[in-house]
């Protein structure tokens, strides 16, 4: 890569900081299997004075997604799942559905059940909640009722999925798209049909073997000094609520082990399975997934319909389909930023970003902390600099 337009990426960086956008960021870049960048810029912690650095572990929220897909695609691959396996089959408690009828004024019976593909692929109709129906309306209970039991009493993993399975769908399974709590379903499958909490399957097959030692569900106190502190859109201002029922200070090991949030890392970690996902599921010589399988996982995509609701309830994201909880490039021409077809990855609710484009052999982790981010201007600017420096 061109080193001297790579580094622009300090400067975009040093902007990010300089303007209060956020308080803290890094960037870690591969190419060819060889670190290519690595940058930083401000702080993990503005009170403290303790710098961003590669070893700050950071909350993914959403980028929690392709770990929890990984570990599916592993299930799947020993022949213990299969896509269109209902979901009730696995959790007995999802069986007989609800759905809001078409006009939202009731219930009726689903025509459908939720199948492992569904998961994958959001279209379950299980949503983060919100005002517009009687499902969105339940689940944003279920997650303040989640979150005001955090340290005492709290929900486990298939507690909140018994829960769950009592909130009707806010579509019919299939018939459309939307962002939500499937994710976190998925965790819980993992851990059904493992017969281990999910936590301690991502450790064994994922976390272990990749050497991601400062990845999981919650932060030692001997590594708490490392943890990046959360700041609202406000400059300079404190996160001191809870998002989707995960704890700020994760100090403890959560009982509620959520597949589509909950997981920390630092940005040598989150890189390293960034990196077997580029090396078609291996990385020194430590395979976690076979090529077919990674193939697989970065080749799903929704039906004309899901894709139009999509399109309209993430327009940023024009020119890529969804599957396996990632996005994936298909229409490059449509693209807000360089773009390459099959590049795939996700982001999260702080701005963390992660990308993988096989078809230049190259893979970015972005990580901030800062709420209500996803991608965002500096995401797309970052990008840019990226494709330019090929």
């Amino acid at each position: 890569m061109n080193k001297e337009q790579l580094d622009k990426i300090q400067d975009l960086l040093d902007t990010m900081i300089n303007t209060r956008f956020t308080a803290g960021a890094s960037c870690l870049v591969f190419q060819g299997g060889t670190e290519q960048g690595y940058y930083e810029a401000g702080f993990a912690s503005l009170e403290n004075e303790i710098p961003f650095r590669r070893d700050t572990i950071c909350h993914m929220f959403s980028m929690s997604k392709p770990i929890t897909s990984a570990a599916v695609m592993l299930l799947l691959g020993d022949g213990r799942l299969d896509l269109l396996q209902p979901l009730s089959e696995i959790l007995p408690a999802f069986a007989h559905p609800l759905v809001v009828d078409s006009d939202g004024s009731g219930l009726i019976p689903s025509p459908k059940e939720v199948t492992i593909r569904d998961l994958l692929g959001m279209t379950s109709g299980y949503t983060y909640g919100g005002t517009a129906d009687a499902g969105r309306l339940m689940t944003s209970k279920l997650f303040r009722e989640t979150a005001l039991r955090m340290e005492k009493n709290p929900l486990t993993t298939m507690e909140f999925m018994d829960r769950l399975a009592e909130i009707p769908l806010s579509f019919i399974p299939g018939a459309s798209f939307e962002y939500g709590l499937s994710a976190d379903i998925l965790g819980a499958v993992v851990e059904a049909v493992s017969g281990q909490k999910f936590s301690s399957f991502l450790k064994e097959h994922i976390f272990d073997p990749l050497r991601m030692e400062d990845t999981g569900f919650y932060v030692p106190s001997e590594k708490q000094p490392r943890l990046a502190k959360i700041y609202t859109q406000v400059p300079g201002t404190l996160f001191t609520d809870t998002n989707l029922a995960i704890s700020n200070d994760m100090l403890t090991p959560p009982a509620f082990e959520s597949g589509g949030a909950g997981i920390v890392s630092t940005i040598d970690d989150y890189m390293r399975f960034n990196r077997m996902l580029l090396g078609c599921g291996s990385l020194d010589g430590v395979k976690i997934l076979a090529p077919g399988t990674v193939k697989f996982m970065h080749a799903q995509g929704l039906n004309p319909v899901q894709q139009a609701a999509f399109d309209t309830a993430l327009p940023q994201l024009s020119g890529y389909t969804y599957g396996n909880l990632m996005r994936v490039m298909v229409h490059p021409e449509l693209a807000l930023s360089a773009a390459s077809a099959g590049e795939y990855g996700w982001d999260g609710w702080l701005g963390t970003y992660m990308m993988v484009d096989p078809a230049n052999d190259l893979t970015v982790v972005f990580l901030m902390q800062r709420t209500d981010s996803g991608t965002t201007t500096f995401t797309r600017r970052l990008r840019n600099i990226l494709y330019s420096a090929l």
